[in-house]
């Protein structure tokens, strides 16, 4: 057996990104950025200080404000044990920190350098990458910050010198495109969305006279054989057999084209909470909306009550958030051919959840930090991919929060939890 050679610190680094971004567990976009970028953080902090210290020594150097500046950037690598106000909370302070004051202050005190000046744009690049509600306010606040310290470290004159005047309005030229350029990415998914709507708006139109009139002329038919139509026995149950399996499929499309409606509906609406909902309300009602193809696909699913929750959000919009789980779940269990649903309502559960459990096939780790990412779907071409983003979206806007662990060729459970309702609210 021949014997490996120790891994490398490149491969050692590498692993640990592979595994921050592909770990068994769901984080949303913002969780998981911010792992890589603490990661990042970590490693160049402490690289680019012997970089600018030792192989091409800068004017100005210092190891306490690098050291902070690792501190911060570590614990985001803790970033999964965050709730969601702690890693905004991290997050503000931490680009405040890193990219406006440490680049900026570094920036003055190394006299507009060529390399700081440099390492200052791209700190504001990545910085207007993140959501303009954050990274305005770390910019002002680290920016201001950083010109303080210089100038009570002596250095006030640099501040209106002439080589860090002359980058003000390229910074902020960066600042303004970067900021239109999300606003555009924001608006054309907006328009792919609302034109998904139409689309199945369009479809459902066209397709309901032809299924309402199918579904009539079974229903007479049915009539017909009901009534004594001169047939012999085998042939007058077969037909009424395959009549009736008509009449279910017809039925089956038009409940898939209500809950199609309602998901591309629920893109446009307003999705704050409105109303106390009961979680074990809203289930029932999913399955008894649910289109099954079978009587046998219905017994498939299981429903396990450990005690019901009440949750601030919308009916509807709640019943669209478990019709796509329900859908995703029962694909995943026909791709496979084997497997069933459960779905727990566990509301003795600190937070209360949700659970949707199949044991189908899977999802592969490389394909699970995208799951909910808009327009991603997998496998490809199943599905217009808004399924999941549309589910977040809405439990983001509730405060609550979904999640996905999963292990290929054997389970997925989506994890659905809730804040604490007030009976008083109820």
């Amino acid at each position: 057996m021949p014997v490996r050679s120790p891994p490398s610190w490149k491969h050692a680094l590498q692993e640990r990104l592979q595994t921050l971004l592909h770990y068994h567990g769901r984080e949303d976009h913002a969780t998981a950025r911010v792992l890589l970028l603490a990661s990042i953080g970590t490693v160049a902090m402490p690289l680019y200080y012997v970089l600018w210290q030792h192989f091409f020594p800068q004017e100005y150097e210092t190891l306490p404000l690098r050291l902070f500046g690792i501190l911060l950037c570590a614990l985001g690598l803790f970033a999964r044990q965050f709730s969601r106000r702690g890693l905004h909370c991290y997050l503000l302070l931490t680009l405040s920190y890193i990219l406006p004051f440490f680049f900026t202050f570094m920036f003055l005190m190394n006299h507009a350098s060529g390399v700081w000046s440099e390492s200052l744009l791209i700190g504001l690049v990545v910085l207007f990458h993140f959501e303009t509600s954050i990274a305005l306010p770390a910019y002002l606040a680290g920016t201001l910050s950083a010109c303080v310290a210089a100038a009570l470290l002596g250095e006030s004159a640099v501040l209106l010198s002439r080589p860090v005047l002359q980058q003000l309005p390229i910074h902020w030229f960066t600042i303004a495109v970067l900021s239109a350029a999300k606003v555009s990415r924001h608006m054309l998914a907006q328009e792919k969305l609302a034109g998904l709507g139409a689309g199945l708006a369009t479809v459902a139109h066209e397709l309901r006279t032809p299924l309402t009139s199918v579904d009539a002329n079974v229903r007479g038919l049915l009539r017909m054989y009901g009534q004594g139509f001169r047939r012999t026995t085998d042939e007058k149950l077969g037909a009424i057999d395959a009549l009736g399996r008509i009449q279910f499929e017809v039925r089956h499309m038009n409940h898939m084209i209500d809950l199609f409606l309602l998901s591309a509906s629920a893109v446009r609406q307003n999705l704050q909470p409105v109303e106390q909902v009961s979680m074990a309300a809203t289930v029932d009602a999913v399955l008894q909306r649910y289109p099954f193809i079978s009587a046998e696909q219905k017994k498939l699913v299981a429903l396990e009550l450990r005690g019901n929750f009440y949750f601030s959000g919308q009916t509807e919009l709640a019943v669209v958030v478990l019709l796509n789980l329900l859908r995703n779940a029962l694909k995943a269990v026909q791709r496979a051919g084997k497997g069933r649903v459960r779905i727990i309502i566990d509301g003795q559960h600190q937070p209360p959840r949700l659970l949707f459990i199949d044991t189908a096939c899977g999802i592969a780790a490389r394909h699970l930090p995208q799951i909910f990412r808009r327009f991603y779907s997998h496998p490809a071409h199943q599905g217009a991919g808004i399924g999941l983003a549309l589910c977040e979206e809405i439990l983001h806007a509730w405060h609550s929060r979904i999640r996905c662990t999963t292990r290929e060729s054997a389970y997925t459970i989506f994890i659905l939890e809730f804040p604490v309702s007030s009976p008083l609210t109820r």
